[in-house]
């Protein structure tokens, strides 16, 4: 007989348990503003239930399932919930929000009412007909949370090398799984007093015949009211070659309709199993006893999943006292009268809750496992006193308050928070933004995103068996290697673009600074621009509308190349800057791009008309919001000062103030959205000129002195730069116009099939 314990201690790995692959589904139901059962479809903005990998839909059409990828650590884990709430809230109608409870709100009085999926397979629509008559569609409305957890590879393997009983890996994950799964069903007892959080039904979950509880308890969904098999279902747990042998058994019995039907606390799951009862073996567990927690925004806690995987070493570290069987069968009569206990009551069995802990304390111990005295001594203190359970915290909050209440107050905050800045993915917002646009519109189309490199931008997209890989949100392999490299190099750029008969501002190339310096009287008399070959976000550009002087010059040179070792001098195009984005031969939205500027209103002075403008929302720093905050430094005042200006002039009512000359939004500059008001002309010319640089995504840069007058004979426009990664996020929240969802077409220029799904 293999002791786990002694393995455990041989093993220096088992300190990846907190590097262990776990994964969450969450189960909501879809409720209106008021928290009443919503009476919609599932959003149709999902798309395809057939194959969504992370937002589904389970027994009900207004139960919504929220699943995230499997991930390695809880941080990771956490980062995915933000997302996918992120995505599911904005993606919801207007007035409706998720039920942060386990328990349904009230239910219609007929319960015919209830809708169930409508999902595009028969098959399941016919299952789900099955459980209703089977089950009745009331008990099906309760939502839990799964937590599916797999023990780190390395742990496993190091402790199968300890032992000698077992010759074969798949062989000894199974029994280490097997143990860890009795164990849990007899110990879960713990996790319904720590975590339980369904004290109440709401109207018309039971019947009026029906058998309920007549007080508050713990939980109703952990006890014998909530939704479980039938009593003649009965299946062991001693090994795998059983357990699927009673499944088979009671699924030719008329018990079962098929295995995933049986509602154990704990399901035996293979990776790649595709017929469950030809399992061969067990790879992970799906625990499904974990009540929702309405005082957290995801359902659940960073430290409830912390506690989850020590509770799980220690499933796997304390002995079994009996034979398989009757040890679960303990556990299951523990388990019912633990969630049918008075939330505010001490647990009769809180001596022996006290112990498990304490023994969890030695374990870590014993194995040289930091960074769980917080969760332990939590859980100490929730034994201690009971009004620090999530149920007695649900109780002592319903003695002031109904729970539909109180469950829809908790709702609209969790909507309100989740939707504070719509423009960010929640657990994301340290990439830049266009990537992050695009990572919630893949999500929300049902597309699996992997994250390859965060720090690089760099994702794996894939939709059925087709891969893609996204670098800084468009870089695609749609665009051959060559086509940045032209666009990073200003001068190639423009010597295409003249070859091809398109107008581009006329210019010199500078590869020495001093002489570019000592050219100065070759431009004097000319508005020129100067800016770096090869640079982003107008870092090193310098606009002079009229003739600069020498010291202007200078240091406008000097600046340029701290960015580039070439610079380039053009000649400067008067007109309103309009940036095209051009997604495969087809213009998908057209900016004005206005310098930084404010407004005079008569009263307040330029430095107040600046923070007044910096307050919103959309206004940030470093690329993660869709316009930057206009600042008030050297570039600005020497702007204002040109002007006859300074920082505490108080300009005329209307008159607008400009603080930059370089319109890049990166730089302060308003973006307004006039892709429906530009004569068509000038988007052919921008099309054309893209098709000639060889791109299928870019977004380039023309001067259009009058943009609703056509391209004229003496061709009125001039192509001042090509951009081989636009940002799009300007396109999607404007400061002004219509928003362009252009991270969408990227993804149907990626995924044509998304179009028809």
């Amino acid at each position: 007989m293999i002791i786990f314990s002694e393995l455990l201690q041989q093993t220096p790995s088992v300190s990846a348990i907190s590097h262990s692959r776990i994964g969450v589904e969450r189960e909501s139901q879809r409720v209106t503003l008021d928290g009443k059962l919503a009476g919609t479809d599932h959003p149709i903005v999902f798309g395809s239930r057939r194959f969504h990998p992370y937002i589904k839909t389970d027994f009900a059409e207004t139960q919504l399932e929220i699943v995230t990828p499997v991930v390695d650590t809880v941080n990771d884990l956490f980062h995915w919930l933000a997302a996918l709430h992120d995505v599911v809230y904005q993606s919801l109608p207007t007035n409706e929000m998720l039920w942060p409870l386990s328990m349904p709100p009230a239910l219609p009085s007929c319960e015919d009412q209830i809708s169930l999926a409508k999902l595009p397979d028969f098959k399941d629509v016919l299952y789900r007909r099955y459980l209703a008559k089977t089950y009745g569609r009331r008990k099906q409305m309760i939502s839990g949370l799964h937590f599916n957890f797999e023990l780190p590879a390395v742990l496993v393997e190091a402790l199968y090398r300890q032992q000698c009983e077992i010759k074969d890996l798949a062989c000894f994950k199974t029994t280490l799984y097997l143990k860890i799964a009795r164990n849990y069903l007899h110990y879960r007892w713990v996790i319904t007093y720590l975590f339980g959080a369904s004290p109440v039904a709401e109207r018309n979950y039971f019947k009026h015949h029906e058998e309920k509880p007549q007080k508050i308890v713990r939980s109703i969904r952990n006890s014998e009211f909530g939704y479980r098999n039938k009593e003649n279902v009965q299946v062991s747990f001693e090994s795998l070659k059983i357990y699927l042998s009673d499944i088979e058994s009671q699924i030719r019995k008329g018990n079962l309709l098929e295995e995933k039907e049986f509602y154990s606390s704990v399901r035996l799951r293979e990776s790649q199993n595709i017929v469950r009862c030809k399992q061969t073996k067990i790879d992970y567990l799906e625990l499904r006893n974990i009540d929702i927690n309405p005082f957290e925004r995801y359902g659940i806690s960073k430290n409830q999943i912390v506690f989850m995987e020590l509770f799980m070493l220690f499933m796997l570290w304390t002995d079994e006292k009996k034979n398989g069987d009757d040890w679960i069968a303990t556990g299951n009569q523990t388990n019912n009268e633990v969630a049918l206990e008075s939330p505010l009551a001490p647990t009769c069995y809180r001596t022996n809750g006290l112990k498990i802990i304490n023994l969890m304390k030695k374990m870590t111990k014993q194995l040289n496992l930091n960074g769980y005295e917080e969760v332990l001594e939590q859980s100490q203190d929730m034994l201690i006193d009971v009004t620090k359970t999530i149920g007695g915290r649900m109780t002592k909050g319903l003695m002031a308050t109904k729970q539909s209440d109180l469950a829809t107050a908790i709702g609209l905050k969790n909507r309100r928070v989740t939707m504070q800045v719509p423009y960010q993915l929640n657990g994301f917002v340290n990439m830049e933004l266009s990537t992050q646009i695009l990572m919630f519109d893949a999500i929300q189309k049902g597309i699996m995103v992997d994250m390859v490199d965060e720090n690089d931008q760099l994702l794996k997209l894939q939709l059925g068996h087709q891969i893609e890989y996204v670098k800084n949100g468009n870089m695609t392999s749609r665009d051959s290697y060559i086509v940045p490299l032209i666009m990073k190099n200003k001068t190639a750029t423009k010597r295409i673009l003249v070859t091809a008969g398109f107008n581009v501002p006329i210019g010199v190339e500078f590869v020495n600074a001093d002489t570019a310096l000592a050219a100065y009287s070759r431009f004097v008399g000319e508005p020129i621009v100067i800016k770096p070959q090869s640079a982003n976000y107008g870092r090193g550009v310098s606009v002079f509308q009229f003739s600069p002087s020498l010291a202007d010059y200078q240091q406008a040179i000097r600046r340029a190349f701290t960015e580039c070792s070439t610079v380039l001098v053009e000649n400067f195009f008067a007109g309103p800057e309009y940036r095209f984005l051009v997604i495969n031969d087809k213009i998908k939205a057209v900016l004005l791009r206005i310098p930084a500027n404010v407004i005079g209103d008569g009263h307040h002075t330029v430095k107040q008309l600046v923070a007044i403008k910096n307050k919103s929302t959309l206004r940030g720093l470093n690329d993660r919001t869709p316009l930057t905050k206009i600042s008030l430094g050297v570039v600005e005042q020497a702007m204002l000062k040109s002007q006859s200006l300074t920082v505490d002039s108080i300009p005329v009512v209307g008159k607008r103030t400009y603080l930059r000359k370089n319109s890049n939004i990166s730089s302060g500059g308003d973006s307004i959205d006039v892709t429906d008001q530009i004569d068509f002309t000038y988007k052919e010319k921008a099309v054309a000129a893209v098709k000639c640089l060889g791109a299928k995504i870019c977004g380039i840069d023309l001067i259009i002195p009058d943009r609703l007058v056509p391209v004229s004979s003496h061709e009125s426009y001039s192509i001042i730069e090509a951009n081989y990664n636009p940002m799009m996020d300007m396109h999607c929240y404007p400061y002004k116009g219509k928003k362009r969802r252009v991270t969408v077409d990227v993804l149907e220029f990626l995924f044509p099939q998304l179009t028809n799904l």
